[in-house]
């Protein structure tokens, strides 16, 4: 695969293949867990984080009860809402993944982008969530995750993609630019497949620093200290006629990307995204199905 390790706009492939990520990053939601209902009601397949697969929460037995006696400081903070899915990171005052379907029928309709407003998502804590003055003179974008042109078909549900959960730090080159026409490529799946489910979420990669050591660095924005992402990912699952289930995974640099490049030079392996970032999407689809596709760089999409 490629030109796509050599690239100047991603780490090296050792790097990305390390994965030094956010990792299972949790912060508590006030007022209960999940709530029920909206997209996550119908998903199939919801990325799950390493960590909280695989270990218990608190130890078992007596001593269960007597730990959580004053709380649990920490628990996974998911949002269902009409147009998508989020989890939700404290620390980096945005998401850890946000997972939306697109369906042909959704992608037109009456809402109009103009009559939507960037709003502070109050369902987050005021200690970990993000504001519009954060970005105000930052020389950053409000980077949608979840994209608004995918839920045209509800005036509510493209309002809901404006929450600032939803979004992130991203370069205004890269969100104008290349990023849309990922946005687009995405969109225009819809044509061939029955469904085509989209994850998008944050990375911060390590990079080589002038000592020879290895160090994850990335800049921070406005009094809440909101996190700039070194990159992006997208996962796309998209369920063929046929019954396949191809997958799709893209990791771009937030910088500057000209839009003249193909976006088949951002592919990378699906393992590459899920050591970064601590999440796992292979093992949930396989519960699903056998009859699964990777596609990577140098195949026709």
């Amino acid at each position: 695969m490629q030109r796509l390790w050599g690239s100047r706009w991603l780490v090296a492939g050792a790097s990305l293949a390390a994965g030094v990520g956010l990792g299972a990053a949790w912060g508590t939601r006030r007022g209960g867990g999940a709530p029920a209902g909206g997209l996550l009601a119908r998903l199939p397949v919801v990325p799950v984080v390493a960590a909280a697969a695989s270990s218990p929460l608190v130890p078992g037995g007596a001593a269960r009860g007597e730990l959580a006696r004053y709380g649990l400081p920490g628990l996974p903070q998911l949002r269902s809402r009409e147009s998508y899915v989020l989890c939700y990171d404290p620390r980096s005052r945005s998401a850890l993944w946000v997972l939306e379907q697109l369906r042909g029928e959704a992608l037109s309709g009456p809402s109009d982008r103009a009559a939507c407003d960037f709003r502070e998502d109050e369902s987050v804590h005021e200690y970990h969530r993000a504001t519009n003055a954060d970005y105000r003179g930052s020389g950053f974008d409000r980077g949608h995750l979840a994209a608004a042109a995918n839920h045209r078909w509800s005036q509510a549900a493209m309002q809901d993609t404006f929450y600032l959960s939803n979004v992130a730090p991203q370069v205004p080159h890269l969100n104008q630019k290349a990023w849309n026409n990922l946005e687009k490529y995405c969109r225009s799946l819809t044509k061939y497949n029955k469904n085509v489910y989209v994850c998008t979420g944050p990375l911060f990669l390590p990079r080589m620093e002038a000592d020879g050591k290895m160090y994850v660095k990335y800049q921070v924005i406005g009094k809440n200290n909101v996190a700039v992402p070194t990159h992006f990912f997208k996962v796309l699952i998209l369920e063929k006629l046929s019954g396949e289930i191809e997958l799709r995974s893209y990791v771009m640099p937030n910088s500057p990307v000209e839009e003249t490049i193909s976006l088949e030079r951002f592919l990378v392996p699906i393992e590459s995204i899920e050591r970064a970032s601590g999440l796992l999407f292979v093992p949930n689809i396989l519960k699903r199905t056998n009859n699964l596709q990777a596609i990577t760089a140098g195949r026709n999409s």
